[in-house]
């Protein structure tokens, strides 16, 4: 019984609060009421100016709408009071009735009228705007803060549930900005009402006194203006908080913490302004004909305020200042020169030492790097170096960080085994705007290019940015565009820095889970050089290599047929086709491209076996119309957003997999093996030989 009351303890409310309109209650109990009313208007308020953000407060839009309901009920209960009962309606009215007009009906009907037009035409008009251009921004800005969650899902700086939680946030923002947005027009209509009621009382009472009750107009219009006037302001205090309070709620877009603690941040930080305020007032303090007494109380008390917060200010920063020297005194070593350092020979070895992957910044792009200085490069390596490993079952070596005194303040490259493979150059004040296939409008900034995907793309400023994403741009800092660059120079170079050392360490690894299966394959069965080349093929077609049981099991089975590190590979990933499709394959569905029958019979016998092995010898009239085809289907998977992938036989899939490569990059080609059986294959495009083609063949 306790839990059904709890689970329902609003919709009761809800019903009481209606009921109210329709059956009389006391007095006494319209005076509870009415103080139920205003102490919970005080709370709301003070929730509004304590919280960071909207959200934290979600359940406002409703709360106004029970708020608002409620206050009504009470208007009504008030009004029947009013008029049934010689307008007589509690002692919180009458009370007010009294603190208000002071015995002067004329003063309570001015500040009545005040706060009614104060909240109508100040606090609620404003907050309507507010809402209104809040709920269209941030509708608008929902496709590219789901792009932001998805480019920082990529790039490894958040996991999946990180991603869901930002999604579902980004969601109940728009609902809850759709939502005060029709909440303030309830506010706006609450005083329209209260205005009707308030005529309704004094007329009401008028016509009812002299009518019904034989008194004289002027009595009559003491006793109801009175009720009336107290009645007005018992209900518009609490209508005056909660309207300030919508205010509050919509207008928290760009707080770090409650009202009190922004204000009193933001304001102290700047002492000189306060210092400055003092000194204008003792100038018109001492100006003839001015409130002296007034304005040098409040100049010197601000004058001084600012000063001891200039004096504190200024201490604190001598004493970081102090401490950073002293930090650095004891950090600070002795340092050998180069030639000293260099007479023992030993040292001189340390030149030759290769790094698997090294990054060189210019002096602007220090601060990213630097954790000293609040970068951040480095731990956003560190998750995705977690990331890959879980990913691809491969984790990445040690990325060697430094500047470079030769490079330009905004560039970097990027070093795979000592030789450069990328650079790039990024803005640190800007944000990097990619531009969307069709975008809404074109937005002022630098023309560039995305270094890692080659995207057309915009240096914006950072008061653009959300501008940007409403147009429909995906908007990337300058530390993701580094990190994103690096991460997929690492992709598409991982399988260099497969060692012989780190495939020793995969298979010690194994041994926690599988060691029979390691004490029975490796070295003896597969060498360690021929589990290299095979995890090599994968990496470099982008195949995980996390499921190394597998790996192991089917290339044993594979070495009783063949020794050749190639076809063992194209059987490994027969093995791994669940993975494989699971990479490719979206919603039971693979769009692929396929080729004819008649080029696929004309690349089989392009096939040649040299002393170094097989290999496609493919003449120009084959070639040519087979890259020109499959550039026109690649742009198709470029409108759609996915990976192209170029189905093919077992037979040709490495060797022409490994000639477009030259070509076509970011092309995977896939043979039906490969695929799980229960996917299905959606055809993109298909590659054929034309008329021309095969009598120019033929020629031949």
């Amino acid at each position: 019984m306790r839990r059904l009351i709890e689970n329902n303890a609003v919709t009761l409310f809800v019903v009481v609060v209606v009921l109210f309109m329709i059956i009389p209650i006391p007095p006494q109990l319209l005076d509870i009421l009415l103080v139920l009313n205003l102490s919970l208007s005080v709370i709301i308020l003070v929730i509004t100016m304590n919280i960071s953000e909207a959200l934290e407060f979600s359940i406002f839009p409703s709360l106004l709408l029970i708020t608002t309901l409620f206050r009504l009920g009470m208007n009504v209960s008030s009004t029947r009071l009013i008029l049934s009962n010689g307008g007589y309606a509690g002692e919180v009215i009458n009370a007010f009735s009294q603190l208000i007009t002071a015995g002067n009906v004329v003063i309570g009907f001015i500040i009545f009228v005040i706060i009614v037009l104060v909240q109508l035409i100040v606090i609620t008009r404003g907050a309507e705007r507010v809402a209104e251009v809040a709920a269209r921004f941030t509708l608008d800005a929902m496709p590219g803060k789901q792009m932001a969650i998805d480019a920082d899902l990529n790039t490894g700086i958040i996991n999946e549930q990180e991603a869901r939680e930002r999604r579902a946030k980004v969601q109940r923002e728009s609902d809850f900005y759709g939502a005060m947005d029709g909440a303030t027009k309830i506010v706006k209509g609450d005083s329209t009402m209260s205005i009707i009621l308030t005529a309704v009382n004094l007329i009401g009472g008028v016509v009812i006194g002299m009518l019904m009750g034989g008194q004289d107009f002027s009595t009559v219009l003491q006793v109801y203006s009175r009720a009336t006037v107290g009645d007005g302001l018992v209900s518009q205090l609490p209508a005056l908080m909660i309207s300030t309070a919508t205010g509050m709620i919509v207008t928290r877009s760009v707080s770090e913490g409650s009202l009190g603690e922004d204000m009193r941040s933001q304001f102290l930080a700047q002492p000189t302004a306060i210092i400055v305020a003092g000194g204008a007032m003792i100038f018109l303090g001492i100006l003839p004909h001015t409130p002296h007494v007034s304005l040098f109380i409040v100049g010197i008390a601000l004058a001084v305020a600012g000063w001891f917060l200039f004096r504190r200010a200024s201490a604190a920063e001598a004493e970081a200042a102090a401490e950073a020297e002293a930090a650095t005194e004891e950090g600070e070593e002795e340092i050998p020169t180069a030639a000293d350092y260099y007479k023992d020979i030993s040292n001189v070895y340390s030149l030759l030492t290769v790094e698997p992957i090294e990054m060189e910044v210019g002096y602007s792009l220090i601060p990213l790097v630097d954790e000293r200085s609040g970068g951040k490069l480095i731990n956003r390596i560190v998750i995705f170096r977690r990331q890959y490993a879980q990913e691809m079952g491969f984790v990445i070596p040690t990325v060697r960080l430094h500047d470079g005194s030769m490079l330009g303040t905004n560039q970097y490259i990027i070093y795979i085994k000592g030789e450069e493979v990328a650079r790039g150059e990024i803005l640190m004040d800007y944000y990097l705007a990619l531009e969307p296939v069709n975008p809404v409008k074109d937005i002022d900034g630098i023309e560039t290019v995305e270094p890692a995907y080659g995207i057309p793309a915009r240096w914006i400023l950072p008061e653009n940015k959300e501008m940007a994403e409403i147009y429909g741009y995906t908007v990337i800092d300058p530390l993701s565009v580094m990190v994103t660059h690096l991460s997929e120079t690492i992709r598409q170079h991982a399988y260099e820095l497969l060692s012989r050392s780190e495939t020793i360490q995969l298979v010690e690894n194994l041994k926690k889970t599988a060691p029979e299966l390691v004490q029975e394959v490796c070295p003896a069965v597969v060498s360690y050089a021929l589990l290299e080349k095979i995890l090599r093929n994968l990496l470099m077609e982008g195949v995980p290599i996390r499921d190394l049981g597998t790996i192991l099991e089917t290339a044993v089975d594979a070495l009783g047929n063949t020794r050749d590190p190639d076809t063992i590979t194209e059987s490994v990933r027969g093995a791994l086709s669940r993975t494989i499709t699971r990479q490719f394959c979206e919603n039971g569905q693979l769009r692929a491209i396929t080729l004819d029958g008649e080029v696929e019979r004309r690349i089989v016998a392009s096939l040649t076996r040299n002393e170094r092995g097989i290999y496609l010898a493919m003449g120009p009239e084959l070639i040519q119309p087979l890259i020109s085809q499959l550039a026109e289907n690649i742009r198709k998977f470029q409108e759609l957003g996915q990976n192209p992938v170029l189905l093919t036989s077992q037979v040709i899939r490495v060797y022409l997999s490994r000639l477009l490569s030259q070509y076509f990059p970011n092309l995977y080609v896939l043979s039906f093996t490969e695929i799980v059986g229960t996917v299905q294959i959606q055809s993109i495009g298909n590659i054929t030989m034309s008329a021309s083609d095969e009598k120019r063949t033929v020629g031949a």
